[in-house]
This record gives C-alpha cells, structure tokens and sequence, in this order.
C-alpha cells in the first residue's frame, strides 16, 4: 500500500513561473542562440574575405563566358612567326584572342609583348599546351567560350618533313584532328585552317588555281592535305563555317617593328630563304647556301611566290568575317607573281645593304621547281588582294627587326 503522506528525501525543484504568457528561464536559451547565429555569419564572412584576398582565389574569367559584341578567338601557334602577327592584327581589330602554344617552335618573348601591348582584362590570355594532349585541348575549351579557331600551330619545314616524316603527320595531322574532335564536342562552329601551297605539289601548269590537282611530294604538303580532307569530310555532316587557306612563300614582318621571325638555331639549316640571308648579312652564317641551279627554270634556281606577313595575316581577318555557317571556303593566298631564288638573293642584299657569299649546292629533296599562285578567287570573294608586294621593301621591313633583335626574342622569363 503506498504512503502519500511519506515526507520527501530530495528538496523539490525550483519551478519556473510563467507571468503574462511568458517564461523566465526562456528568454537566456534564445539568446545563446542568436549569439551562435551571429557568430557562424562572422566567420563565414571572415572566411569569404581571406579566400578573395588568396592568390589562389579565382574570379570567373572573362574567356569563359560569351560577350555580346566580342568575338573570342582561339589561336592555335599564337606564340610563332606567322601565328604572332595574326594575334597582333586581331587585337587591334578588338577581338578577344586566347593562344595556345607549346613553345616548341614559339616564342615566349612575342607573347610577352603582346600582353605588354594590349595588357587589359579580358583581351588575351596564353595557355601553354601541347594539341597532341586531347585531355588537355578539352579542358581548354570546356573552360573557354570560343567563337572560332584560327589553327596555326604545325611544323612547317619541308626539308624537315623528309627527315622525320612521323613527326609531321603526328604534328600536322593527328594535332589537327584533336582540334576538331574539341570543336565538335564544344560547339565551336567556325575553323580557318592554315594550309600550303605545298598540297599542290609540282603542277603541270603555272598559275595555280584552287581547282589544282593536289599531289604532294613531300610529307609535309601531304599531312596538310590529309588535314584539309578530315576536316572536309567532317564538314559534309556538319553546319561548320570552314575556311582553308593555302597560302605561299611568307616573308616580312611588323611595320611597327613589334614583332619578326626569331626561328631556333638548331632549325636555321630548314628555314625559310628570307631567315638565311639574315643570318649571313649578320655574320651568324659564312655565307648562304642554295640548293638547287638545275631546274628548269630561266635561271636554274627555284621559283616561288613572296606574301608578305601583314598581307597574310589580313587574308586570314577577311576569312574570319565571310565565313558563313555551312560554307566551305578554300582560297590561294599570293601574290600572283613567281620570284626566282636568285632573284631573291639579290633583293635581299639590296635590303641589307650587306654584301652575302652564296654557295650553290645540289638540290634539297621535297622541293619543286616553280609555284605561284592565281589570287583571283579571293579578291573576287573576300575582296582581298596583296599590297605590300615589292619584295625589296618587304625584306628591308624584316632587316630592320633582325638587326635590333641580335638573339631574337632574347631569353625572358616564362609567362606560365
């Protein structure tokens, strides 16, 4: 039977009391709780702050997103001679240009002054980059808002192509198709190939026409032509906007003397003609050597056909802005005109004003006797013709760079 009357061992508890509907002991656990509020706002805050102030912290990029009125280019080989100037012309024209190189025939000191010249946000940027590395061209353009890709980036010596054939097809070829596995998958809808004139091999007949039968005769002209039919056959199934360009001899450089042709020295025996009578004006070289006074030729001595850079690089802007969706473009970019080698030689001394030993060896294998072109589809369809076309001026243009710039570039300090 229990006791309700049995005294209690424990003291009761003290009791809260509610007066008008509220409790005492309540009103300390809300504020402990609002404190804590207060608090974790604070640290986060403080937080936020220290990570901007990372160098690690990363707004989103201006390449990554699109921009009304800006169109983004990708060009690929930025950092090299021809690909350098492009750069320079697309920036003034107020593109938003991104390069990507690899450096192995580039030069980093173009790049840099590039960005010393047009050092404003959301203008250029450099990604050093092989094309042969698929994951990495991916990533590239999964992080970048491209319009349109300008692709230069090749090796580009023919006599080289004879000695190391794979390394042009893996360069040339293999690389090309990297770039537009990236453009399918990224809806990148606009490509200006950089192809040669050496896809034509030795014509029958002078001037060379676009409807020239292309039968390369050295690896080099034949994994540009292997290039141009990939992207061909891609483009019956696609809404691309192509535009191939099979251009001449180049020569020249900057009027404004900003930027030239610095090839490497292990590379100065596959160069260009205009590089090697440099190199002897200056003393680098005894003197310059020519292979080949045996073709059939007035003068024994190959005959090609001199573009100026900067008429080059205005050749590409005119087929960036007429390139339409589902078009295919293919244009000869010259001058119309055939120079003998001889012919250049004596140009170049008059340019230099130096006098240059010349030393005639057998033929170079790969090499065809006479190409120029027939320009005329491109002045009636991009109303493009070549302006800076006295092989003289052009040479003396480029002198002037060559000389002030001894050791090219000259070494500066990386920019990745």
């Amino acid at each position: 039977m229990l006791n309700f009357n049995k005294p209690r061992s424990q003291p009761r508890p003290p009791r809260s009391y509610a007066l008008g509907g509220v409790d005492h002991t309540e009103p300390i656990k809300k504020k402990g709780f609002v404190r804590k509020i207060v608090f974790a706002f604070a640290l986060t805050a403080l937080c936020i702050f220290m990570l901007k102030q990372s160098p690690t912290f990363k707004s989103p990029s201006p390449f990554s997103r699109s921009e009304a009125g800006v169109t983004h280019v990708l060009v690929t080989g930025g950092a090299g001679y021809i690909g350098s100037h492009a750069t320079l012309r697309l920036l003034k024209d107020s593109y938003r240009v991104t390069i990507v190189d690899n450096l192995s025939r580039g030069n980093i000191g173009a790049v840099k002054v590039l960005q010393e010249l047009f050092p404003e946000p959301g203008r250029l940027q450099f990604i050093y980059a092989d094309l042969g590395d698929a994951k990495a061209v991916h990533k590239i353009f999964s992080e970048n808002a491209f319009d349109a890709v300008i692709h230069f980036a090749a090796v580009a010596y023919v006599g080289e192509s004879t000695l190391d054939p794979l390394k042009y097809y893996h360069n040339i070829t293999s690389n090309t198709l990297v770039v537009l596995e990236a453009m399918a998958a990224h809806n990148v809808n606009t490509l200006i190939y950089s192809s040669t004139c050496a896809t034509y091999g030795e014509p029958e007949k002078m001037p060379i026409t676009e409807g020239t039968p292309q039968n390369p005769i050295n690896p080099y002209g034949k994994a540009k032509k292997m290039s141009e039919d990939i992207i061909l056959d891609f483009h019956k199934n696609s809404d691309m906007a192509v535009m191939i360009l099979r251009y001449f001899n180049v020569i020249g450089s900057d009027p404004d003397g900003r930027l030239g042709e610095a090839p490497r020295p292990e590379l100065r025996e596959h160069g260009r003609i205009s590089g090697a009578c440099f190199d002897a004006a200056r003393g680098i070289t005894n003197g310059l050597k020519v292979r080949g006074t045996d073709y059939k030729t007035p003068d024994g001595t190959c005959i090609r056909d001199y573009i100026d850079v900067t008429d080059l690089v205005d050749a590409h802007v005119k087929a960036l802005e007429n390139a339409k969706p589902g078009h295919v473009g293919i244009y000869n970019v010259g001058t119309g005109k055939g120079r003998s080698v001889k012919e250049f030689v004596e140009a170049c001394k008059k340019a230099t004003g130096e006098p240059i030993k010349v030393e005639y060896l057998p033929r170079r294998p790969g090499d065809y006797a006479e190409v120029f072109s027939d320009p005329s589809k491109i002045l009636r369809e991009l109303n493009w013709s070549a302006q800076f076309t006295n092989l003289e001026k052009s040479l003396q243009v480029a002198w002037k760079w060559q000389k002030s710039h001894r050791d090219g570039y000259g070494p500066t300090k990386a920019l990745f």
